[in-house]
């Protein structure tokens, strides 16, 4: 009797399953001799006896995990995975890849599984609706995943849910919500959709209403703190319905005005007011509720046991670093790590069996006795990161950003646009002392602009960047942006054939000398900024405050937008000019930030 499920297993399934160290070091043994005889019985479990006297069988229907070795391990080990391999180094499959799709498992399926105690929960999730983006299955990989909000979901197996990996701790849950993504997805023809739940509407967030209008009328510089109490009460109330991404802005808007009563230089009036705007959007957006007020999630998910790549670091503080890591097709980012903590983990493989992960992809590395983290050069992990997170055609990266929804209504997720960005050759790496920025053009079959601005917290990480950029450096990590057409990336981390070097952490580099370059500025782009910050002082003093000055300001701007063309643009910044409201200051702003994010 053949053993499907055994051929169908990848080296990656397998890595998934355990870790790669192990795959690597039983085929190694393989190799060398060290191989089990093989027995199959009627049923099909499959037996190897190694010459060391241990028996492990591989019964069908049941995981790695949870098959029995003599040698005592209580997860997947390498005498597990050394029958595995030896069984596909006996056996030839020629059956045609199978490219099935998860959808086809039915509820009776699941409820077998499960059991439908724990389905009707996961039913729970469903109803409230959440975003799933889907990979399908192809002749090179046969395996199909799910990212849900909270966790990957992954099938190794073509219809066999006893190989399903996740690092969710409730796996079968996890598993009902990836299956009805998938039947949802094959039912309308495509990757990404949103389950179940219902559209959102504006009566969601009618609380917030009059509270921002008030904070717009007397502005940052007037905010009575006595209102600061009615946010804080109101923050935990969506938090208790799980509406998630308005909670977010109302933490930061609080820290914003916290910032300023300080006299902090962490406050910045744009960045005041795209929340207030943001806020506004999401009380009055209609569309999928996940996507637009937060998915029905708890505000921590613990994860059974996580696997990440370190994508580099950018520091925060003096003594803290933001840390990001690849988890699958998604980047995950640890916030305010004390900064030696960060020199460790901004360039490692790291498993913990003690992480939480937020809504919004934050990801929480804990110390435990019990549970354990580890960490491991970097190495070349960065060659096997999934394809979701890698760009290697930079026109078709910036048309996928063209493509996507207004930021103030999108899913607010950490970290969404952390890419590693794969290069073929470095050219025109310039410095410009005005805007202390150093840029560069990377060429890897199209053209991307690298653009890194020096920052007084990390005061090698420019030097530190030129020395990469003349190393013949093979992939950059960073976030990526659209400008004018043109994908620009600022870069966390740079590999070259030394290592990676992750730049706001690097020390002790010498002065580079570089070419002097110019940033170049356009007509559309300085008349939309120079509207945003007029309308981001208006928001600052208060609309109870506004001096005949600042609407001369205003009404210029609007004049400038015209004269570039931004016709609509101008019409609501002059209407907001002309009768300064709430409403038409909304409505201009968020206006103006649309279009400078699709610049």
């Amino acid at each position: 009797m053949t053993r499907p499920d055994l051929l169908a297993l990848t080296p990656d399934a397998l890595a998934a399953l355990a870790n790669r160290g192990l795959v690597k070091r039983a085929a190694k043994e393989l190799d060398a001799g060290v191989v089990p005889v093989l027995d199959t019985d009627p049923a099909g479990a499959v037996q190897g006896k190694f010459p060391d006297g241990v028996t492990t069988t591989l019964p069908p229907g049941t995981a790695l995990d949870a098959a029995k070795c003599s040698c005592g391990a209580a997860g997947v080990c390498r005498h597990r995975i050394a029958v595995v391999l030896a069984y596909q180094r006996t056996r030839e499959s020629s059956a045609p890849a199978v490219l099935w799709s998860p959808g086809s498992v039915t509820d009776d399926d699941l409820t077998a599984l499960m059991g439908e105690r724990t389905l009707r929960r996961a039913r729970r999730a469903f109803q409230a609706g959440y975003r799933a983006k889907l990979r399908r299955p192809t002749a090179e990989d046969q395996t199909a995943q799910a990212e849900l909000p909270a966790c990957t979901v992954t099938f190794l197996v073509p219809g066999d849910l006893s190989y399903v990996h996740t690092d969710a701790v409730n796996r079968d849950e996890a598993t009902a919500l990836a299956v009805w993504a998938f039947r949802e997805a094959d039912a309308l023809g495509t990757d990404t959709v949103d389950v179940g739940g219902s559209p959102t509407t504006a009566t969601d967030l009618t609380a917030v209403t009059d509270l921002l209008d008030q904070l717009l009328l007397d502005g940052a510089a007037n905010a009575s703190e006595v209102l600061d109490v009615a946010w804080q009460r109101l923050h935990r109330d969506l938090t208790a319905q799980r509406l998630h991404w308005p909670a977010a802005v109302i933490t930061e808007l609080l820290a914003q005005l916290t910032a300023y009563r300080r006299r902090s230089a962490d406050y910045e009036a744009e960045r005041f007011a795209a929340l207030l705007t943001e806020l506004h959007a999401r009380t009055t957006a209609t569309g999928p509720r996940a996507e637009v007020l937060g998915f029905d999630e708890p505000a921590e998910t613990p994860l059974r046991r996580v696997r990440l790549t370190a994508l580099g670091a950018r520091l925060s503080s003096a003594t803290t670093a933001d840390v990001y890591f690849a988890s699958g097709d998604v980047v995950l980012v640890q916030r305010d790590t004390p900064l030696r903590t960060g020199q460790k983990l901004a360039a490692a493989n790291v498993v913990s069996e003690s992480a939480t992960r937020s809504a919004s992809r934050a990801v929480t590395l804990k110390t435990s006795r019990v549970a354990k983290t580890s960490l491991t050069p970097i190495g070349t992990s960065w060659d096997d990161l999934a394809q979701a997170l890698v760009i290697d055609d930079y026109d078709a990266a910036a048309r996928h950003l063209a493509e996507l929804p207004p930021r103030q209504v999108r899913a607010r997720v950490e970290a969404e646009l952390v890419r590693a960005v794969r290069v073929a050759e470095v050219s025109d790496v310039a410095y410009d002392p005005a805007a202390q920025r150093l840029t560069a053009t990377l060429h890897n079959g199209g053209r991307c602009v690298l653009e890194a601005t020096h920052r007084a917290m990390a005061p090698h990480a420019l030097d530190a960047l030129a020395t990469a950029l003349r190393a013949n450096p093979t992939t950059i990590t960073g976030t990526v942006r659209r400008h004018r057409g043109t994908l620009v990336v600022d870069p966390l981390a740079v590999r070259t054939d030394a290592g990676v070097v992750v730049l706001d952490l690097a020390t002790g580099t010498s002065p580079q000398s570089l070419p002097p370059g110019a940033t170049t500025g356009d007509p559309v782009s300085a008349a939309v900024d120079s509207a945003l910050t007029a309308l981001a002082d208006a928001a600052h003093r208060g609309l109870d405050n506004l001096t005949d000055s600042l609407l001369a300001r205003v009404r210029e701007a609007g004049a400038h937008l015209h004269r570039t063309g931004l016709r609509t643009a101008a019409d609501l910044v002059t209407a907001f000019a002309d009768g300064p409201a709430a409403a038409t200051w909304f409505r201009a702003h968020l206006r103006l930030l649309v279009t400078a994010d699709a610049r």
